[in-house]
C-alpha cells in the first residue's frame, strides 16, 4: 500500500516539474532588428518563437520602432494593440488578445445527435480548447457550456466510434447550436483522430464507457453478445461464479451494484441461471460502469453503477438487424412513425432449446424443458426543440417446467420520461418509472402413503413505483450545476410457501414472511467547478430518507471529486464517497440465482455503509487514441449482513432471524489499464491487485477472514483487431488467483465413536488459478439490402478445467480433493444482418 502511494507522489512530482518548466509565453523575451515593422509583422516574429496568437479586428496599418534589442511577448503586443481596449491572457500555450470591454461571455448549448438517425447521443465530449473548458451531453444529448468572453471560440466535439467534429461558435448562435455526428464505418482500415477534450481533463474518475461496437466484435458466449460479460473484463472488476454474469466491483458483493435499464432499477439482471444477461446488445445505445469518486445524484448501492441505456430509433429511416445463434435468435426494429418527429424501436430475443429438446424428450416419456425470452420497446415523440416524451419498457422471462414442476422468474420495467429545455442554460426531465422482478414455483406430488395429491406454490417478489425530477443548469463559465429529487415506494414479499389439498377450501398457509413496503425519498445537488485552468472539483451532497414500517432513516451523503492537470494531456485525480444502501440480497452463491430474495432495511437489520477513497493518474498518450489509468483504492464497510450458517435458504420465515448483522468490511486495492480507443486495433489491458475482507462478531472467531472472492491479482486482455476491411479478429484471456473457500481439512473418530470432521479457517482455502482464452472471428460483407457478418468463436479455447467447486473423498484412507469444472472448450456460430 505505501510502495503503490509512494509510486504515485513519485508520478505527481515529476508531472509538476515538467509542467512548470515552461514559464509564462507573456514574459518570453523575442530577438528584434534595429528596422521599423508592420504590425503583421511583428506579430508574425512571436509567432515565429512557436507561440500561437488568437486576436480578431483589423491591424493598425502605421510601421512601428520598437526602438531595443529585445522586447517581452506582452510589450510588443502593447505596441500593436491599443491597451485600453485589449487586455493579453495565456490560456495553455496560446496568448489571447481579448477586447477590454465585453459582455460576460455567452452561452453555447445544443443537442448532439447522429447525422443520419437523428438520434441524440450519451457521453459526447464538447471542449473549448482555448479556454480548457469542456462538457459532456446528458442521457439526453444535451450539453451547455458558457464561453468566458464575448469572442468567437473554437470548439471540438468527439465521441468513440464517430467522426470528430471542430466548429467555430459566436455569440450570436447561442439560443440553437445542434451537433450532427457521422458514424465511423468499421470497414474503414484507418481511423484519423483529431484532437478533442482528452480523459485526462475530466473530473469524472473510475468510469467506463463500452461502444456497442466493441461488443458486437468481441468474442460472445455461445454466440450471444453480453454487456455484463465484457464489464467482467475490466480492473477492479470480479466475475462470481464460472460463467456467471454476477459481477462484483472493488471488494464489494453482486447485491452492492446499481443496474439502471433507460433509469430504471433491474434487480434480477440474468437469465439461464446467471449464465447470460437480460441485456441484449442489439437494442442497446449506451453503456457506461462507474466504480467510484461517485458523483452526488448517485445511490442505493455501495459499489458501481452500471447505466444502459436502449435505442432511441432511426428518425429518418426503417432500419433492422438481427441474429441467428446456437442458443438464440433476435430480430430489432427501428424507424420513424412520424419522420423527425417520432420514432420507436423493438428488440425481441428468444432460445429454441425448448424446441430443440421436446422431440427428445417427449421420446424418453418426459414433458419437460426450457426458455427465456425478452422484449424492448421504446418510443419517442418531439414536439419542439424544447419538449420530448420518452416511453421505454423491457419484459423479459424464464421457464423451466416438466409434468409436476412449473417455474418462472422474470423482470418487467418501463418508464415514461419527458423532458423540457426551460432556457439554453436550464435542462430538466421528469421520470415515472416502474420495476419488478417475480418469481413463481409450482410443484405437484403424491403422498405415497395415502394416494392423495398436493401443490406447493412459492412465491417472492420486489416491485417499485417512482417519480424523479433532474435538472442541469450552467450557472456560469465555471460551475455547472445538477440537482434533482427522487420518491421511490418499494414492495417486498421475500418468500411465501402455501401448500393446497383438494380436500380443503382453503389454502393451507404453511410458511409466510409478511409483506415489508417502504419509501425511500432522497435529494441531491452538485457542482461541477472548474476553480482555474488546472484545478476542478465535483462537489455534492446526497440527502437520503428511508421510511420502513419500523423505522425511519435520515442520512447526508457527502461526495468530493478533484481534478488537477499536470499539463494537456496528463492528471491527477481523487475523490471521497459515503454511500448508503437500503435493500440487500440474501444470496448464497457468486451465481445469479432466481431464489435470491431481496429484502428491505428495518429496526433489526440497519442499512449498509461505505466509505471509499481514491487516487489515481491519467495520462493520454499519443492524442486521444491511448488512455493510461492507474488507481489506487481504499473502502471501508460497516453494517453489512450475511446469512448465518445454520440458516433456512430455500424458503424463508421471518428472515430477520436467519441473518447475522452488524458486519465490517475493507477492501483495497491498485488498478491499471491501457486502453486503446480508434484505429484498426482496439481493445484494452487491465491489471488489479487487491485485497478484500469481512468480519462478523459469531464468524470465525470475530476475527477478520478473508471475501469469498478475495483474488490477489487478476490480469485481463480484450482486443478487436480488424485485418482487412472483411475480416476482424477478437481475443479475450483472463488469469487471476482463485477463490477463497472453508473447506474440510481432516476427519477422526472421537471418543464417542462419531466422525468429526475439522474445517479450514473461514475462507482459508485458495482455490487453482482461473485463467481462459475466447477467440472470435468476423467476416462483414456488404450487400444489396446491406450488411451481414459471420461469426465464429470459441469459448476456453485451450480447454482449461477450471474448478467450479473442490470436495474432499476418500482414497486408501486419504483424503483427496476432487475438482469439478463446468465450461469445457465451447465452439459457437452466430449469422448476424443488418437492412
Amino acid at each position: 500500500m505505501w510502495c503503490r502511494s509512494l509510486g504515485l507522489l513519485v508520478i505527481f512530482l515529476l508531472g509538476i516539474s515538467t509542467s512548470y518548466g515552461q514559464g509564462s509565453l507573456l514574459e518570453r523575451r523575442i530577438r528584434l532588428e534595429n528596422q521599423k515593422y508592420t504590425a503583421e509583422q511583428l506579430l508574425q516574429l512571436i509567432e515565429n518563437e512557436g507561440i500561437t496568437l488568437n486576436y480578431s479586428g483589423k491591424l493598425p496599418e502605421d510601421t512601428l520602432y520598437p526602438g531595443k534589442s529585445q522586447l517581452k511577448v506582452k510589450k510588443i503586443l502593447s505596441l500593436v494593440f491599443d491597451t485600453s481596449r485589449y487586455t493579453f491572457i495565456q490560456r495553455n500555450e496560446k496568448v489571447l488578445v481579448i477586447p477590454t470591454v465585453r459582455k460576460k461571455g455567452y452561452t453555447f448549448s445544443g443537442y448532439v445527435e447522429e447525422e443520419g438517425s437523428k438520434e441524440r447521443l450519451i457521453g459526447v465530449n464538447i471542449y473549448l480548447q482555448d479556454y480548457n473548458i469542456g462538457t459532456t451531453s446528458n442521457e439526453f444529448g444535451f450539453f451547455s457550456l458558457i464561453v468566458p468572453d464575448n469572442v468567437p471560440a473554437k470548439a471540438t466535439v468527439s465521441f468513440i466510434g464517430y467522426e470528430n467534429q471542430t466548429l467555430i461558435v459566436s455569440p450570436g448562435d447561442s439560443t440553437k447550436h445542434d451537433i450532427l455526428l457521422k458514424q465511423q464505418s468499421h470497414y474503414l482500415d484507418e481511423v484519423t483522430v483529431e484532437a478533442n477534450q482528452l480523459v485526462a481533463q475530466l473530473t469524472q474518475m473510475s468510469q467506463f464507457s463500452l461502444s456497442p461496437a466493441h461488443l458486437a466484435h468481441a468474442p460472445a458466449f455461445l454466440g450471444e453478445a453480453d454487456i455484463i460479460k465484457s464489464i467482467q473484463l475490466l480492473p477492479g472488476v470480479q466475475r462470481g461464479s464460472e460463467g456467471s454474469t454476477s459481477f462484483l466491483v472493488r471488494g464489494g458483493d453482486q447485491d452492492q451494484n446499481l443496474l439502471l435499464l433507460d433509469g430504471v432499477p433491474v434487480y434480477n439482471a440474468s437469465h439461464v441461471f446467471g449464465f447470460l444477461s437480460v441485456f441484449n446488445s442489439d437494442a442497446l445505445k449506451s453503456v457506461e460502469l462507474t466504480k467510484g469518486g461517485f458523483p452526488a445524484r448517485y445511490g442505493g448501492r455501495l459499489s458501481s453503477v452500471l447505466e444502459v441505456n436502449m435505442k432511441e430509433g432511426n428518425m429518418r429511416e426503417f432500419h433492422g438487424a438481427g441474429s441467428i445463434g446456437l442458443l438464440t435468435s433476435k430480430l430489432t426494429l427501428e424507424g420513424p412513425l412520424v419522420k423527425d418527429r417520432t420514432s420507436f424501436m423493438i428488440s425481441g430475443r428468444r432460445t429454441y432449446l425448448d424446441l430443440i429438446l421436446k422431440p427428445l424428450l417427449e421420446e424418453a416419456g418426459d414433458n419437460a424443458g426450457y426458455y427465456f425470452g425478452d422484449l424492448n420497446f421504446k418510443v419517442n415523440h418531439k414536439f419542439s426543440r424544447k419538449d420530448r416524451l420518452y416511453l421505454s419498457f423491457y419484459t423479459g422471462r424464464d421457464k423451466l417446467y416438466s409434468d409436476n414442476v412449473n417455474f418462472q422468474w422474470g423482470n418487467y420495467t418501463s418508464v415514461l420520461r419527458w423532458n423540457h429545455l426551460y432556457s439554453n442554460k436550464l435542462f430538466g426531465n421528469l421520470s415515472a418509472i416502474f420495476s419488478q422482478y417475480r418469481l413463481s414455483l409450482k410443484y405437484d406430488y403424491i403422498f405415497g402413503f395415502t394416494g392423495t395429491s398436493a401443490r406447493s406454490q412459492f412465491q417472492s417478489l420486489v416491485r417499485d413505483y417512482g417519480l424523479r425530477y433532474d435538472f442541469d443548469y450552467t450557472l456560469n463559465a465555471r460551475h455547472q450545476l445538477k440537482m434533482g429529487l427522487s420518491a421511490t415506494y418499494h414492495t417486498f414479499k421475500p418468500g411465501a410457501l402455501m401448500i393446497e389439498e383438494p380436500s380443503q377450501t382453503l389454502d393451507s398457509l404453511i410458511n409466510f414472511t409478511p409483506s415489508i413496503y417502504s419509501t425511500d425519498v432522497f435529494a441531491y445537488a452538485e457542482d461541477n467547478w472548474q476553480i482555474n485552468a488546472r484545478w476542478k472539483i465535483n462537489y455534492g451532497i446526497h440527502l437520503s430518507s428511508y421510511f420502513t414500517e419500523s423505522k425511519p432513516f435520515l442520512f447526508l451523503q457527502p461526495r468530493l471529486s478533484a481534478l488537477y492537470l499536470l499539463n494537456d494531456t496528463w492528471s491527477l485525480k481523487g475523490s471521497y464517497a459515503y454511500m448508503k444502501q437500503f435493500v440487500h440480497l440474501l444470496a448464497s452463491t457468486g451465481t445469479s440465482l432466481p431464489t435470491d430474495l431481496w429484502v428491505s432495511s428495518s429496526r433489526r437489520v440497519p442499512p449498509q455503509n461505505s466509505h471509499q477513497l481514491a487516487l489515481g493518474t491519467t495520462y493520454n498518450m499519443d492524442g486521444s487514441n491511448w488512455e493510461y489509468t492507474s488507481e489506487i483504492y481504499y473502502k471501508y464497510y460497516t453494517d453489512l449482513i450475511t446469512y448465518k450458517d445454520a440458516a433456512t435458504r430455500a424458503f424463508l420465515y421471518n428472515w430477520e432471524n436467519q441473518v447475522l448483522t452488524g458486519g465490517l468490511g475493507r477492501s483495497y486495492g491498485w488498478e491499471l489499464l491501457v486502453r486503446k480507443t480508434e484505429g484498426r486495433t482496439t481493445g484494452w489491458v487491465g491489471y488489479t491487485l487487491s485485497w478484500s475482507e469481512r468480519k462478523f462478531s459469531r464468524i470465525n472467531q470475530g476475527e477478520w477472514f478473508p471475501f469469498k472472492y478475495d483474488r490477489r491479482h487478476d490480469f485481463k486482455i480484450s482486443i478487436n483487431h480488424q485485418l482487412t476491411p472483411k475480416f476482424g479478429i477478437s481475443a479475450n484471456w483472463v488469469y487471476n488467483t482463485g477463490q477463497k473457500a472453508t473447506l474440510p481439512i481432516s476427519t477422526y473418530i472421537d471418543a464417542y465413536g462419531q466422525k468429526v470432521v475439522h474445517y479450514s479457517k473461514r475462507n482459508g482455502i485458495t482455490y487453482p488459478a482461473y485463467h481462459r482464452l475466447d477467440l472470435g472471428l468476423n467476416w462483414f460483407k456488404k450487400t444489396k439490402w446491406g450488411e451481414r457478418t459471420w461469426s465464429i468463436g470459441v469459448y476456453n479455447a485451450y480447454n482449461r478445467n477450471n474448478p467450479y467447486y473442490i470436495y474432499f473423498e476418500t482414497e486408501n484412507t486419504k483424503r483427496v480433493a476432487k475438482q469439478i469444472g463446468v465450461f469445457p472448450i465451447l465452439p459457437s456460430i452466430s449469422y448476424n444482418f443488418r437492412f
